[in-house]
């Protein structure tokens, strides 16, 4: 009891620094009045009418989908003209607190990142992220809830147990291989690791390099998505050459990991996308 007591306050805590973070917006930028049809408008005049800051903190939220994806996008370009720190700070408290509390939805941040700060700063700063965020999960989950979590899921936490017992020789391997071709979701990975006597710097290193594929399509598709404008953008000869960078970058690791867990690794009975090792051996 005082195990979920001190996540709740901890969940609770988080989410009134986030609310905090997102509700109170620094000015926006000016920008220059503009002559129109005998009329002066003026583009962004938020210092002087508090209404509009209110629907920009209003639309500060987890993006859902494609099109709200695009709204927040366009909504932290315009703020981070002026305000590249405090744009900085709000995404990298929103990826923290997704990933610290397994929350689902993080390649639409990632996706975010590559609009916002392009392909490699984009790369390198969700590469951290997800990797501190999923420690932070590795933590509260060590702290917090290692009983809950084995009473809600006793079958795959022993499962588990028993491969990575079996992998202790090749455990750093065995971890890339979970992060490369997923038996169980992310989040359920970076909460049972404390469970599973997995050491936090081996933990550490495999979500840092085994979701770096994962992360670098997602933040590419973001950069690329912000500079398209018409489908004959899509089509040109650069954004082919990326799309088939992006295919090689996924695809390699992967490729290498797999062909080691066949020599190296005991897989049999675990699943992956839907298909056993066991059934894989039968056919």
């Amino acid at each position: 009891m005082r195990s979920l007591v001190g996540l709740i306050a901890v969940i609770l805590t988080a989410t009134f620094y986030l609310y905090l973070l997102s509700s109170y917006l620094p000015p926006g930028p000016q920008l220059p009045k503009r002559e129109h049809e005998g009329e002066t408008r003026i583009s962004n005049d938020e210092e002087d009418n508090p209404s509009k800051m209110e629907t920009s903190a209003s639309r500060l939220k987890f993006p859902s989908d494609l099109d709200e994806l695009k709204e927040m996008a366009e909504l932290l370009q315009f703020y981070k003209t002026e305000h590249t720190g405090y744009v900085l700070l709000l995404f990298c408290s929103a990826y923290l607190y997704k990933q610290a509390f397994a929350i689902p939805g993080s390649s639409f941040l990632n996706i975010l990142a590559g609009a916002l700060f392009g392909t490699w700063y984009g790369l390198l700063l969700t590469c951290v992220l997800t990797t501190v965020g999923a420690t932070l999960c590795f933590l509260l989950s060590q702290a917090f809830g290692k009983q809950h979590i084995v009473r809600l899921f006793p079958d795959k936490v022993a499962m588990l147990q028993k491969k990575v017992e079996e992998n202790r020789s090749s455990l750093f391997f065995f971890l890339l291989f979970l992060r490369f071709f997923p038996m169980s979701p992310n989040w359920f990975l970076n909460m049972t690791s404390p469970i599973l006597n997995i050491p936090v710097t081996l933990f550490f290193m495999a979500v840092f390099i085994g979701l770096m594929p994962y992360n670098f399509i997602c933040v590419q598709t973001g950069s690329m998505l912000s500079h398209i404008s018409s489908l004959d953008d899509l089509f040109s000869w650069s954004v082919v050459l990326k799309l088939l960078l992006i295919a090689c970058v996924a695809l390699l690791p992967g490729a290498l990991i797999r062909k080691y867990s066949t020599r190296h690794l005991h897989l049999d009975g675990l699943e992956i996308n839907g298909l056993s090792q066991d059934k894989k051996k039968n056919r």
